[in-house]
This record gives structure tokens, sequence and C-alpha cells, in this order.
């Protein structure tokens, strides 16, 4: 059955695809509730804070990532679980992003615009994977 509430961001999909856009928007939303503490470790809040969590966290997952982490009761576990599983796509995002940074040309692209887009995306990218951007980068 679908989710008939209306979700605040894109739900995690199950390859994991989005999963750097899906973990900060998951902490902006979290902090904005001031739950964002519920998913560091050693984290000392209420069971009601924990199950709102866990709802809104199960909430924005693809139907069967909710059917693997049924058992999962605690967000922080939930978290590192998501964590575990899609943290190596980090590398593979981080890999090509500096690829195409390092390829980037202005005379590649038919307008200034385009070529804009593309740095942006490239930047934002790379800025998700906590790299530090400079004109050479690696």
């Amino acid at each position: 059955m679908e989710n008939l509430t209306k979700l605040e961001f894109v739900a995690l999909d199950i390859t994991g695809k989005n999963n750097l856009s899906w973990i900060l928007d998951a902490q902006i939303h979290l902090d904005t509730m001031d739950l964002g503490d519920i998913i560091v470790d050693g984290n000392e809040t209420s069971m009601q804070d924990r199950a709102k969590a866990m709802i809104f966290l199960r909430h924005h997952l693809h139907e069967g990532l909710k059917i693997e982490y049924v058992t999962a009761k605690d967000p922080f576990e939930l978290w590192q679980n998501l964590k575990n599983r899609y943290d190596h796509q980090k590398t593979v995002i981080l890999a090509k992003a500096r690829y195409e940074w390092m390829h980037l040309w202005l005379q590649d692209y038919k307008t200034v615009s385009e070529y804009n887009s593309a740095m942006f995306r490239i930047t934002s990218q790379l800025k998700l994977c906590a790299e530090t951007i400079t004109d050479v980068i690696g």
C-alpha cells in the first residue's frame, strides 16, 4: 500500500542512488524537529523522541528497505545500518566527480550556462563527499 501522507523529501531508494542527498535532507529535517542528536552515538533521548524519529525515518525509506529493516527499533541503529550499507557509494560518486572536475572544459559546452550547470552539479557532489574544491583535485 502506498504512503498516504506527503513526504517532506524523496524516500531513500533501495539502490542507494540518492543516499547522499537523502542523508542531508534527513539530517536537516531531524534538526528542525529537535531530533538531530538521535542519530549520534551515545544519545540519551526519550523513548517518545526515538519513536518520532523512527517513524520519520521509516516514512522516508523505500518499501523494500522498510521490510529489510523491520526489526530495527532504534533510530541510531537504523541510521548506522543504512550508513554501512550505502557508504561505499560516496567513494564511487567522489571518483566520478573528481574525474569530471579534472576534465571540465568550457569549450566542451555549447553555452556558458550549460558549463555553469555542469560545474555546479560537480561541485555539489564534491561538497556532499566532503571534498575540498580547488583548481586541481587529487
